[in-house]
C-alpha cells in the first residue's frame, strides 16, 4: 500500500517565474507565480514547481560532486500516519517538528529533502 501520491517536482532556481515559463513553453500548460514560487500546470493535469533559492548555484551534470537540486512533495492524507510510515523505511526528519504547517520536511535514506504535504 502507498503511504502518498507525487504531488509535485519543486526545482531550485534564482528566478521561479522565468523558469516556469521556460519550462510552459517546453511542455504548454499555465503558470501561477507570487514572490519566490510559481507552479506549472501542464495541459494533461501534472504539476511542477519553482522556488527561489538564495545562493543558488546551477547544478552540474554528470558531476558526482555537485548536487541536482530539487526537492519532492508528496501529497498525503493523513500527516501523521504518511510521517509514521516514512520514518520506518528510512526517513530522517528535518524540519518536521512545526505541527501547524500543513507540511514537514525530511531527507530519504540518500539524503534528498522531500515534503510530505496535506491535501
Amino acid at each position: 500500500m502507498a503511504l502518498a501520491k507525487l504531488g509535485a517536482v519543486v526545482l531550485d532556481c534564482p528566478d521561479p517565474a522565468a523558469l516556469a515559463g521556460f519550462y510552459a513553453g517546453i511542455l504548454g500548460g499555465t503558470v501561477e507565480a507570487e514572490e519566490g514560487w510559481a507552479d506549472l500546470t501542464t495541459p494533461d493535469g501534472r504539476a511542477l514547481a519553482f522556488q527561489a533559492s538564495p545562493g543558488f548555484v546551477a547544478p552540474e551534470w554528470p558531476a558526482p560532486d555537485h548536487s541536482q537540486q530539487f526537492h519532492l512533495d508528496l501529497t498525503v492524507d493523513d500527516l501523521d500516519a504518511a510521517e509514521a510510515g516514512a520514518l520506518a523505511l528510512g526517513a530522517k526528519p528535518l524540519d518536521a517538528d512545526d505541527r501547524s504547517r500543513t507540511w514537514r520536511v525530511y531527507a530519504d535514506p540518500a539524503g534528498h529533502p522531500f515534503c510530505l504535504c496535506a491535501c
